[in-house]
């Protein structure tokens, strides 16, 4: 694989952990007062935004926007891969 190709999968890889970190962080720290959630939640939010926008919250409480984020990052890595492979 090239050079770009591998640095957009591992940047696609970065963003996945940070969503997850993120989602682990937030049941400790909701409101993002530490500078490690505050910066997560810079790094997250426009991909997840959007996403939180169109997705309702579950039962009013629990929010899978990042999850949702998570599977498209993961569509958009793979199809990154297959088109690599041509």
């Amino acid at each position: 694989m090239t050079q770009l190709i591998q640095f957009l999968l591992d940047l696609l890889m970065i963003l996945q952990l940070a969503i997850v970190i993120r989602a682990v962080l937030s049941w400790f720290d909701p409101t993002a007062s530490n500078p490690i959630s505050r910066f997560l939640v810079q790094l997250t939010e426009p991909l997840i935004a959007p996403i939180r926008r169109v997705l309702p919250l579950v039962g009013g409480v629990l929010d899978l926007s990042p999850l949702v984020a998570l599977i498209l990052l993961q569509l958009l890595q793979r199809m990154i891969v297959a088109a690599a492979m041509r």
